[in-house]
């Protein structure tokens, strides 16, 4: 079963689905859930059963040990601040450096003014709450600007190396990836867990020359995505979760899953 990762709201007072998936699943009699890569580690917490949320790193960091030439000339990406540490702990594995990609396009629909939160009251309401004198007025927030995209970290003449847990637009990704090139990147590989693909992802990474390689594990289906995409390599990881199952149901430990993982990946 595909588990929805969303742990915020999607509109600002909007509802958490990864919390409503969780009740409907334990409601329904689910007492133990095996999960890989959630993306974010709080949505544990949701469940009322134990949940054992297995990684992927030790698959992807083989895949580069093996399939990546020159690897030790790579750099660890972080796309956003916000993999920093995923993207740290790869790198210390691997012992590589890392890059940071810092700031972004402002997307489209991103600000919502049709929740009431931007908007003063009512005048008549002011006058009835506010009955005080105060002096002056009340300070408003400094409005939050997005900086301009740009790499934080050496990357000239160097394999850029994409650390993710899912793709499913390619726009952020080809955004990357071309930042990566225009400073200098000779390579640009995306390493992600869960290869959702939606739409036209697998054409659009096939027909962009920013991105040489895209490999994915096959946590989700993979379908035709591999004749849609030449650039498109799989990685099974049905023996660690096969494993997992097996310890599970002979209540063995599973701690044997975990050996030199970190919490950050």
């Amino acid at each position: 079963a595909v588990v929805s990762t969303q742990s915020t709201g999607m509109r600002k007072r909007g509802c958490i689905t990864a919390k409503l998936v969780a009740k409907l699943l334990c409601n329904a009699g689910v007492n133990h859930l095996i999960t890989m890569d959630l993306h974010h580690k709080e949505i544990q917490a949701f469940f009322d059963c134990s949940v054992d949320n297995l990684r992927a790193s030790p698959f992807i960091i083989q895949h580069i040990l093996d399939h990546v030439p020159d690897y030790q000339n790579g750099v660890i990406i972080a796309k956003s601040p916000d993999a920093t540490r995923r993207a740290s702990s790869y790198a210390e594995r691997l012992q590589l450096d890392i890059a940071v990609i810092h700031g972004e396009e402002k997307n489209e629909g991103e600000e919502y003014s049709d929740d009431g939160r931007s908007s003063p009251p009512p005048q008549s309401f002011s006058q009835q709450i506010f009955t005080f004198d105060y002096p002056g007025t009340v300070p408003s927030a400094v409005p939050k600007v997005k900086p301009a995209i740009r790499v934080v970290g050496d990357v000239k003449d160097r394999i850029a190396i994409i650390v993710d847990d899912m793709i499913d637009e390619s726009r952020t990704f080809l955004d990357a990836a071309r930042l990566l090139k225009s400073v200098g990147a000779t390579q640009v590989h995306v390493m992600v867990t869960h290869g959702v693909m939606s739409g036209s992802c697998p054409e659009d990474i096939d027909q962009a020359e920013e991105i040489d390689q895209l490999v994915v594990c096959n946590t989700v289906p993979v379908g035709d995505k591999l004749e849609r995409c030449r650039k498109l390599k799989v990685i099974d990881v049905s023996i660690m979760i096969a494993e997992a199952i097996r310890r599970i149901h002979n209540g063995e430990s599973m701690a044997h899953l975990y050996q030199n993982i970190r919490g950050d990946d």
